[in-house]
């Protein structure tokens, strides 16, 4: 098993948590107010570690100093009331004009969002990766920007694996088997993390479903109640039933489920790039590995996930303004320090070659090539992922298949 790899300074001082505190509004413009002859564009922002505020405020100093005329007032939120925060501002007429989050395609729906190639320059849109933009675009127009990258892979504690006499798995019968035995070690160890609670019921689904063969669809239609889902679900049920997972798998949550496996009571869990500035904190001295997700059959995947900035066509006056400001953030000597302090992967090409000899990421840069990404651009992917987020951990206590028929009923509700 290969040994442990580091993030840096710069990504230990910023290491990542999901779905932390509310921060508020922020940023160095004021109350927000425009003087005369400025314009000041509102920007929301999910929280992606304890850094985040300050991580977008140093942006911010930079490009209002470069850009006198121009102000920029910062919102915050955590990622469980990010889309609540949103869409109650749409309704009120108050959308901010930029905003980094995930689905973008009812926003375009509802004729919201402006193109990209409106509010960046030409050079700006070249510089993204080509499979990253294309994953942004609905009928063949990017009206969503990427913002950085994230692949998943499995986080193992080499210790606990050694006392239980198992190695690292490849596929589910090993995992099923590996897991089994390092919760049986007992004193409050378990084999396998399973976090099926609201924070990111999504994501660990897909890990298995799609695992197994399975996905959750396309660009036009949403399919989560397959026979090929099915399998995936059934293998969870599995693990739960066989004692693999911690206790009461329903409702935990991944963040505090990862701080367990940090302080060495969890035998392997699914983690994201920035889980390594995490150990790097919490725990150093933890003994652990960074191998491809087990599948079905061992064939390679990872769960991908993008995340977007895009922009709300509130007042055609602060265009020019909005794409300053993403020609600014895009540059490499900004955009650089802003991925490696939240600890992700970058979506454009300079951004790649200047962080092409991280150590740090290679793990995930190497399975970056076989990764999967939600059906972002289906206009039912909102419906579908927050159907997951609040139905999926009763796979607990329900079978799997009512589960996976719930979920596509409340998707097919809207």
């Amino acid at each position: 098993m290969k040994k442990s790899l580091r993030f840096g300074a710069a990504a230990i001082a910023a290491v990542a948590t999901l779905s932390l505190a509310s921060c508020g509004f922020g940023g160095s413009s004021g109350d927000g107010g425009d003087a005369e002859g400025s314009t000041t564009i509102d920007l929301l922002v999910p929280s992606y570690s304890d850094g985040t505020k300050a991580n977008w405020e140093t942006v911010i100093k930079g490009f209002e100093k470069a850009n006198p005329d121009i102000k920029v007032k910062l919102e915050v939120q955590s990622w469980d009331n990010l889309e609540k925060v949103v869409s109650t501002k749409i309704q009120a007429n108050e959308a901010p004009d930029i905003y980094n989050g995930g689905p973008f395609a009812g926003f375009v729906g509802d004729e919201l969002l402006y193109p990209v190639e409106d509010v960046v320059s030409e050079d700006t849109f070249a510089d993204f990766q080509d499979s990253f933009i294309k994953n942004a675009e609905l009928d063949g127009t990017a009206y969503a920007l990427p913002l950085i990258a994230s692949a998943r892979a499995l986080f193992v504690n080499n210790a606990l694996l050694t006392q239980a006499g198992v190695e690292a798995p490849t596929d589910w019968d090993s995992l099923l088997d590996a897991a089994t035995k390092v919760s049986a070690l007992g004193g409050g160890v378990a084999g396998y993390g399973m976090p099926l609670g609201s924070e990111e019921a999504q994501a660990e689904a897909a890990v298995w479903l799609w695992g197994g063969g399975g996905s959750f669809g396309d660009a036009s239609e949403i399919t989560i109640d397959t026979p090929e889902n099915l399998v995936g679900a059934e293998q969870i049920k599995k693990m739960i039933d066989a004692g693999a997972t911690q206790a009461d798998p329903g409702s935990t949550q991944r963040s505090p489920l990862m701080d367990i496996f940090i302080q060495g009571k969890i035998g392997m869990q699914v983690g994201l790039p920035p889980t390594v500035g995490q150990i790097e904190e919490g725990n150093p001295d933890l003994d652990y590995s960074i191998v491809p997700i087990p599948t079905k059959d061992g064939s390679p995947f990872t769960l991908g996930v993008m995340d977007q900035l895009m922009a709300f066509q509130n007042d055609d006056d602060k265009k020019e303004a909005i794409t300053k400001f993403f020609d600014y953030y895009y540059s490499a000597d900004v955009y650089v320090p802003w991925v490696q302090a939240e600890g992700f992967l970058p979506v454009t090409k300079s951004g790649s070659e200047e962080l092409a000899g991280d150590e740090a990421l290679k793990p995930f840069l190497d399975v970056l090539p076989d990764a999967q990404f939600y059906p972002s651009t289906n206009a039912s992917w909102s419906a579908a992922d927050g159907a997951f987020k609040s139905l999926f951990g009763q796979l607990q206590s329900k079978p799997a298949q009512d589960v996976l028929t719930e979920i596509q009923a409340q998707v097919d509700a809207g």
